[in-house]
């Protein structure tokens, strides 16, 4: 299993996010996995992972999820354009169409080929997500070419 999948840890502020008693390569804590040539990114969130902070915003939320998406996708070697499915959680469903906005501007200047061709797509309204200032939350699917 070990020569098949490989972890790609996650980062906040700079220091790689494990617990002291937990692998640093443990799948919980890992921003995506590889297995073959599909990529699996975990859960998005809104908070910007340089400085912390939450944005207040839905829009400023949104970015920021898809931005680790992307980044997620180059450090494998692919890119957003090779995005297949995307898993969004909403806690508001009023944001649903500013959602849809923001998605398509972002694709229309990281991922070209995405506008014409989005991913698979669903979208759930949840009670609550891992912390009460998050609004949003993406889970995605790509592969490296």
């Amino acid at each position: 299993m070990k020569d098949v999948v490989k972890y790609y840890p996650e980062y906040w502020a700079g220091k790689k996010l494990a617990y002291p008693h937990v692998p640093p390569e443990h799948p919980k804590f890992s921003r995506s996995v590889v297995v073959g040539n599909l990529v699996f990114i975990s859960g998005c969130q809104g908070q910007n992972d340089e400085t912390l902070e939450i944005p207040t915003t839905f829009k400023e939320q949104m970015i920021n999820a898809l931005d680790k998406i992307r980044k997620a996708m180059e450090e494998v070697g692919g890119s957003m354009n090779n995005l297949v499915k995307t898993f969004i959680l909403l806690k508001n469903l009023e944001d649903y169409p500013l959602m849809r906005r923001t998605e398509l501007e972002y694709y229309q200047r990281y991922a070209p080929f995405l506008v014409e061709n989005p991913p698979a797509s669903t979208v759930a309204v949840v009670a609550s997500l891992a912390r009460p200032e998050f609004l949003v939350e993406i889970d995605a699917i790509g592969y490296i070419p």
